[in-house]
């Protein structure tokens, strides 16, 4: 799936995450901002990426501040942004793609 325009899904309230993807061309530009980095950044970046991974997205700019967000919760938001993106808002394959 392709980034089409800019979309962002999620809240700055605590036990949350804030996705916001842009359009790239050079592979999957990240960045993330953490309260938890320290404990669980490579956690982060492996959910975020394999959920990416998963919605078959290669090209992008993705921001992401979390607020300490459970694993699900951030795989939703990156999955919610994404579909935003792509202006799909009906029959959406929730929890299809993202295992």
């Amino acid at each position: 799936m392709e980034i089409k325009r800019a979309a962002m899904a999620g809240t700055l309230e605590s036990s949350d995450a804030q996705v916001t993807v842009e359009p790239g061309t050079d592979g999957i530009e990240l960045s993330i901002e953490s309260s938890v980095i320290n404990q669980y950044g490579k956690q982060i970046r492996k959910v975020i990426l394999e959920t990416l991974d998963r919605l078959e997205v290669s090209n992008g700019k993705v921001k992401v501040v979390d607020k300490g967000a459970l694993d699900c919760t951030l795989k939703a938001r990156v999955e919610c942004a994404v579909y935003r993106s792509n202006d799909m808002t009906e029959n959406l394959p929730w929890g299809g793609v993202i295992r």
